[in-house]
């Protein structure tokens, strides 16, 4: 039995090398460590704060670190779940830090933002699932930086829908709660989550307050169909979902599920015109998106504000991506890679 584990393990670590040295040039991350970058990781360490964007290894933090955008993580850097998508460790967590909203608040102020999102690990140990940090965080940076957007990535709370209320109280002006997945693979690749509670969450979030835009996310690439992404949408705009995001899947451990397709940007904008079908207000859809990512454009454009709000910075940004997306997508075909 060991023996058999071993070989299937030792097939599965092959794959994924195979998977990354083959990875299309589209998924190819440029690796810059500018200034920028280097202030902020200095003011995270500095104010002993986390990120998501550096436990969960996303492949944006170069460009955005050194646009001086981050994701804040708050409730420490232990999860009590194990998703088998997430590189963000688990175990038992440490001690609730009380004094966290305020060093987040001190950080913004620091990197000077006008949009901030703030995410946290799971905390099923802690009775409200620590919805009262999440509150506290946004009231600190609306204290201090009154004009600021904020955003929040909440867990489901383990459906404590006090908790929610907790968070909504606070007023965020986006409520992020992520699908990540189609129905059929819910169970297999999130941990205690569970995909019907998720949709509860999010009908719920707007029924207590219709005026916060609410927001998810899917993953591709773990094995779902095109209808079962449709479905996902059908389902999240049933719930009234106002923002949707689509990014590729991809491997961050030997540990986690393989790569099971690596969509084309072609299929990427295909997703996004289904999306914007379906009336959801803006799809953010693309192979390196992530559910923060151009938090703040996603914001303006679901309000149908024009790119002429943005600072002059974010839109040369913006339109330089728009422009690469279009040569990458035409140089692109419909198959992707698969397996």
């Amino acid at each position: 039995m060991e023996a058999k584990h071993l070989e299937k393990q030792r097939l599965k670590e092959q794959r994924m090398k195979e998977q990354i040295a083959s990875r299309p040039d589209w998924l190819k991350i440029q690796v810059s460590t500018g200034p920028n970058y280097r202030d902020l990781k200095g003011i995270m360490r500095g104010k002993s704060l986390h990120t998501v964007c550096e436990e969960a290894r996303c492949p944006n933090i170069f460009e955005c670190w050194e646009h001086r955008t981050a994701t804040f993580m708050i409730l420490g850097d232990i999860c009590t779940r194990a998703c088998r998508f997430c590189a963000v460790h688990s175990g038992k967590p440490t001690e609730l830090d009380w004094a966290e909203p305020k060093r987040v608040a001190d950080a913004v102020v620091d990197m000077g933002l006008q949009h901030v999102v703030v995410t946290s690990v799971a905390r099923d140990d802690l009775e409200d699932g620590g919805a009262s940090i999440f509150a506290a965080t946004i009231r600190a940076i609306r204290e201090r930086v009154p004009g600021c957007g904020v955003e929040v990535l909440i867990p489901d709370f383990m459906g404590n829908w006090d908790a929610l209320k907790t968070v909504l109280d606070a007023s965020p002006d986006i409520l992020n709660h992520n699908v990540e997945t189609v129905r059929r693979l819910s169970d297999k690749v999130r941990s205690k989550a569970k995909y019907d509670r998720t949709l509860e969450l999010l009908r719920r979030s707007k029924e207590m307050r219709p005026d916060i835009r609410t927001k998810s996310s899917i993953m591709v690439g773990l094995g779902e169909t095109m209808e079962e992404i449709y479905e996902t949408m059908d389902d999240l705009r049933a719930v009234d979902v106002d923002i949707l995001t689509i990014g590729q899947y991809l491997q961050p451990t030997k540990k986690h599920l393989l790569v099971e397709k690596f969509y084309t940007p072609t299929e990427f904008l295909r997703l996004r015109g289904e999306g914007l079908k379906r009336g959801f207000a803006h799809v953010e859809s693309g192979p390196l998106v992530r559910s923060s990512y151009h938090a703040h454009e996603q914001v303006l454009r679901a309000n149908g504000l024009p790119l002429q709000s943005l600072s002059a910075e974010e839109r040369e940004q913006h339109l330089k991506r728009q422009a690469a997306e279009s040569m990458t997508a035409a140089a692109g075909t419909d198959g992707g890679y698969g397996d």
